[in-house]
């Protein structure tokens, strides 16, 4: 039931006695996908709604110019109050006079899913929403991004819409589309609808009972009728005729389903309820049958019927479903082979091919969806007679899922894919679904290609990381004489004379390179990455056509120096990971020199190695990532360890990994180095960075603080226990203003006291506002106890006092990130603490590279840091108070 406030701003502005605008008061036809309308809007001024299902309401915006297909188009999208869902049927005219008074025609509608981990509500709070559409004219991928000077409220926010690069994207005259002035619900037009001329529209969110489609064949007016049987105040329209009309019979399946994607382990879930598969080198594909008509198309709703037709042939006896599966060519083992599968697109011998069926999502009109694996698999089986040997069902084991993946790699299989059997069927990446591979493949884009005397050499191959398409090297092996003839052709096709690639390490123009229009998706098989964040010993498969370059990113291939099985990630022996080229592998990054000394001892007689440290980051990574991600980051180096040349890094160099992001901060023209992915973490390793220092400000806000960051620095002569006094003496004085904070060591003498900010609508949050309150609460900590504390940092006044360093708390300070390692005597860490452990006895050296990971695994510190974010405008003014009662 969705909550009446939501629609309080919406009710407020419409007299429904005189509009026929839906009140909200209509029964909804419930739908397992989230459905969007876009309605063309001829008010004051001509613009498109764009509005989303979400908790129970359209969330809606206002796009002036209309949407573009060109990516390079930003739309203006002024955000609006929540619409009633049944708002999405409506379609006609309101009144002059009312509010938005004017025509309206229902332009598109369909499906949107969100993209990424995060929840939709998150990313629209946010500001940044990914979405793809499934419309009658929109389609692909989307994002919606909040202006930043709208972040702090008004009238009305500002957000821009725009296009992603992917197969539905158009270079130039994106507005084409907008040429389109007919009604996907009626057919009508705007001169039509503002006469009271041609039929009502076909519903798609008030259908009688089931899921309604966007193409539904009943007519709309039982809508309405229902509304003012539910008590709405909507008048009889003019030219409705009560008539009925006999209704076509409708299919409730689905022309295209958006597939369920798998999160990517190193090694398969533990745990009970998990069962694996093997996972299929080849073409994800749908499979649609309804009254022997056959469709096959490709995870992004590509029509490969035609491609296919003796799997489609093969299919024509099975009943009504949808069927999700994979088309796999076989080799003489029958095994999987990709490099069969292109040779047998390519020369259009598709024959042999087999289609195997892994998951049911609709059985006749039935949604399986909603219904746990186990159901839709066994419903499957028995659907699937088991004679035709081009379809085939997919089996799966319920034993170890290290078992199965040994076994897979065995066999020279790609790896397997593990389900839980109780969950539904969620398009989308889910973590109820993960593969786990035997062997380091990767998808690239080509972004150019070279020659020598004329004759084809190697690809240029690169991934999205973020806004910029990264060189991550050449592929060089792997092309056959016939491979090249079939590749060349393709390659002239996106020939371009500039080169595609930007961010670190972007190849410079030499003889012999040609670039690439980043349009090409290739298959490589490769040996992990290199410190600098290239492709190891890559040999290419094959060009991918199901899938958009825009899609393609980075993601951390097995390790392929280890045995059949991965080793789990935490706690695993050096040895384990190191091939016999003296050189390791860590979440697939290549570590050189893995036995050098960074730390002569971890206070166990014991010395530090550049692996040891690699893998201490990899193991603490998951934890670390959410202190470090989206914000500028300084590196303290030792390349030759602790005991050799250390310099800080805070800048991009040459040689700097493109496993490391790059952010641009206001007032310095050369970026600095973001850790956004935990193979950056092993990056850093790699160059001998040994400390990590991030700036205290929100995610992806450099301008705007996010946490305060109280540094207590004794003097040589403060025992520690006062360290924790003083400590536990901020917390409450902190405590008073409304702020809740944390602790965490240092790794040498001191304590952090730290302290999370919110960023809402109403608090225009500076650093000089956040500096000048931490000033001024040592100040106030200094002047009530001069013995003991000192604010001026010069070193002669600390005897016997503590310095109270309030300066990390400026735009561009940092401070030491938690669980990151210092570059000091026994490998210790800065250790995040929760409040129970700060007390007299707390002893900091104990916290070194070597205990952390074990110590990590059943510690509950700072799990609640973000439930402790608060207003730092509202403790300012309650400490502007306590001076006034002073």
């Amino acid at each position: 039931m969705v909550d009446a406030g939501k629609l309080n701003t919406y009710r407020s502005k419409r007299d429904f006695k005189k509009t026929r605008e839906p009140s909200g008061a209509t029964e909804i036809a419930s739908s397992n996908r989230r459905r969007f309308v876009i309605q063309k809007h001829d008010a004051t001024r001509l613009h498109y709604d764009l509005r989303l299902e979400l908790d129970g309401v359209f969330k809606s915006w206002a796009v002036t110019r209309g949407p573009s297909l060109d990516p390079q188009d930003k739309r203006l999208a002024v955000e609006v109050e929540d619409h009633p869902l049944d708002y999405g049927d409506f379609e006609g005219t309101i009144p002059k006079g009312q509010y938005g008074g004017g025509t309206v025609l229902l332009w598109d509608r369909g499906y949107w899913e969100p993209e990424g981990n995060r929840s939709p509500e998150d990313a629209l709070a946010e500001g940044d929403l990914k979405f793809t559409l499934d419309g009658k004219r929109l389609h692909g991928s989307w994002v919606l991004v909040r202006m930043n000077h709208d972040r702090t409220g008004g009238k009305r926010t500002n957000w821009l819409l725009i296009k992603h690069h992917d197969d539905a994207a158009v270079d130039g005259n994106g507005d084409a589309v907008l040429q389109e002035d007919s009604s996907v619900a009626s057919g009508r037009s705007m001169a039509m609808i503002a006469g009271g001329k041609g039929r009502g529209p076909k519903p798609f969110m008030l259908a009688a009972k089931g899921s309604a489609e966007p193409d539904a064949a009943w007519d709309s007016r039982a809508g309405l009728a229902a509304e003012r049987r539910a008590g709405g105040d909507d008048p009889k329209p003019a030219n409705v005729q009560r008539k009925s009309r006999p209704r076509k019979a409708v299919s409730a399946m689905p022309t295209f389903i958006a597939p369920q994607l798998c999160d990517t382990l190193a090694r398969p879930p533990q745990g009970e309820g998990w069962v694996h598969e093997i996972k299929f080198d080849g073409y994800r594909i749908q499979m649609r049958v309804e009254d022997g008509k056959i469709t096959l198309k490709t995870r992004k709703g590509l029509d490969w019927t035609e491609r296919f037709q003796a799997i489609g042939a093969a299919a024509k006896g099975l009943p009504d479903s949808i069927v999700d599966g994979e088309v796999v060519a076989l080799d003489e083992h029958g095994a999987p082979d990709f490099a069969a599968l292109q040779a047998a697109l390519s020369e259009d011998l598709t024959d042999n091919l087999v289609f195997f069926a892994f998951d049911l999502l609709y059985d006749a009109n039935e949604d399986m969806r909603a219904r746990p694996l186990s159901e839709r698999k066994e419903r499957l089986r028995q659907r699937l007679p088991g004679a035709d040997p081009l379809i085939r069902f997919v089996e799966h084991f319920e034993t170890g899922g290290d078992a199965v993946l040994r076994s897979a790699c065995q066999l020279s299989l790609e790896g397997i894919v593990s389900k839980k059997l109780d969950q539904p069927y969620r398009s989308g990446r889910t973590r109820s679904w993960a593969k786990s591979k035997c062997r380091a493949g990767h998808e690239v884009v080509i972004g150019g290609w070279s020659t020598t005397s004329g004759r084809f050499r190697s690809l240029l191959v690169g991934v999205n990381r973020g806004d910029h398409f990264v060189y991550v090297g050449r592929v060089g092996t792997g092309f056959g004489e016939a491979k090249i003839r079939t590749l060349l052709p393709k390659l002239k096709e996106v020939e371009a004379d500039q080169s595609p690639f930007t961010g670190i390490g972007a190849p410079l123009k030499e003889a012999g390179v040609v670039w690439a229009r980043p349009e090409l998706v290739a298959e490589i098989e490769f040996a992990g990455w290199t410190g600098d964040g290239q492709v190891r010993q890559g040999a290419f498969k094959g060009l991918r056509e199901d899938k958009p370059a825009a899609e393609v990113e980075a993601e951390t291939p097995a390790t392929p120096d280890t045995t059949a099985v991965p080793e789990p990630i935490k706690g695993a022996p050096a040895k384990s990971r190191q091939g016999s080229s003296g050189k390791a592998s860590v979440l697939g990054v290549l570590i050189s020199h893995p036995d050098k000394v960074m730390w002569p001892d971890a206070s166990d007689d014991h010395p530090v190695s550049k692996l040891d440290l690699a893998q201490y980051l990899e193991a603490v990574g998951p934890w670390m990532m959410e202190h470090i991600k989206g914000r500028p980051c300084s590196i303290i180096r030792a390349p030759d360890g602790v005991g050799g040349e250390r310099f800080f890094q805070r800048h991009a160099m040459q040689s700097t990994s493109n496993l490391l992001d790059l952010v641009t901060v206001f007032g310095d023209k050369k970026p600095y180095l973001e850790i956004d992915r935990l193979e950056g973490l092993a990056a850093v390793a790699q160059v001998g960075g040994l400390e990590l220092h991030p700036w205290n400000c929100q995610p992806n806000e450099p301008e705007v603080p996010g946490r305060l960051i109280f540094d207590i620095d004794p003097g040589p002569d403060v025992p520690f226990s006062t360290v924790v006094e003083t400590a536990r003496e901020l917390r409450d004085r902190l405590e008073e203003l409304g702020l809740v904070s944390f602790c965490k060591t240092t790794g040498g003498k001191g304590l952090h006291v730290v302290t999370p900010l919110a960023q809402g609508k109403r608090d225009k949050l500076t650093w000089p506002i956040a500096k000048s309150f931490a000033h001024d609460v040592c100040a106030q900590m200094a002047r009530d106890n001069p013995d003991r504390y000192v604010i001026n940092m010069a070193k002669r006044l600390r005897n016997g006092r503590m310095f109270l360093d309030y300066l990390r708390n400026d735009r561009m300070a940092t401070a030491v990130a938690p669980l990151s390692p210092r570059a000091r005597s026994g490998a210790t860490v800065s250790m995040p603490l929760n409040w129970s452990q700060v007390k007299a006895d707390l002893d900091p050296r104990r916290f070194t590279i070597r205990t952390v990971p074990a110590l990590m695994k059943t510690s509950t510190a700072w799990t609640d840091y973000c439930d402790g974010e608060r207003s730092l405008e509202m403790a300012v003014k309650r400490r502007g108070k306590v001076n006034e009662a002073a």
